[in-house]
């Protein structure tokens, strides 16, 4: 749900870029902050380990014009795609308001992209959202490789309903980054009511019904994350996982 500040009229959306590890998600942050006017963008903050790239997410916020006589700030990150850092993407979901899904096209990487696509529905359904009803759109980037699979044998394979917004991407150079921008910027907005009406803070969002799903049933995830949809038992609070717990 989008943060409201009436006293400065602006709404605050924040998107994260998801995806399988040393898909895009990285690049086209960089590319963005890059290629934003220096007066529009807010600092690029990274954290990296010695040995993974990409365990590191970017809060950068981008003027984007008005919407009902409110300024839009777009808050972008990204997640780290190694299945070993679940928690701390976990923690950067928190308080969503849309999502761009990136899928590395090469073929090898099909069963990286449907496990990232599983995680994502777990972590989302353990903070208590529905993933069928978040906005969302989905960035096919490595267009340019020798082994790119076409997009509507990715479409199939993974599950992406044919409505779900999709852009073609060559994150490397550019190519479709800021058409994706624009997309989830305007599935975002689309749920978003009237903010002049809406209470100081995080404002109930009109949410659409539920709609065809690329995602698995709460049948398929673990314990904890099907309890949030009445489906299984919650285990007991010792077993439960904690968000906020220190390594």
């Amino acid at each position: 749900m989008p943060l409201v500040n009436h006293a400065r009229q602006e709404i605050h959306l924040k998107v994260v870029y998801y995806g399988p590890g040393l898909g895009g998600k990285t690049t086209n942050l960089e590319v963005i902050h890059a290629r934003t006017r220096p007066e529009l963008r807010g600092k690029l903050i990274s954290l990296a380990t010695e040995s993974e790239r990409t365990l590191f997410f970017d809060l950068l916020p981008v003027e984007l014009g008005l919407f009902k006589g409110y300024q839009v700030r777009l808050h972008l990150c990204t997640v780290p795609g190694q299945i070993a850092h679940d928690r701390t993407r976990r923690l950067i979901l928190r308080h969503v308001d849309g999502i761009v899904f990136v899928v590395d096209s090469q073929a090898s990487r099909v069963d990286d992209n449907l496990e990232s696509i599983r995680n994502l529905a777990d972590n989302l359904r353990l903070q208590g959202d529905d993933p069928d009803r978040l906005p969302m759109v989905v960035q096919y980037n490595k267009r340019d490789l020798p082994s790119a699979l076409p997009v509507e044998a990715l479409q199939a394979r993974l599950g992406v309903p044919a409505h779900t917004p999709r852009f073609d991407a060559v994150a490397v150079s550019g190519a479709g980054v800021f058409e994706t921008v624009k997309g989830i910027l305007k599935a975002s907005l689309a749920i978003v009511g009237d903010p002049r009406r809406s209470p100081e803070g995080r404002s109930p969002s009109i949410l659409p019904g539920k709609r065809a799903s690329m995602f698995p049933s709460a049948a398929g995830l673990r314990p904890e994350a099907r309890a949030l949809t009445g489906e299984a038992p919650l285990p007991p609070p010792a077993q439960a996982p904690r968000l906020d717990e220190e390594d």
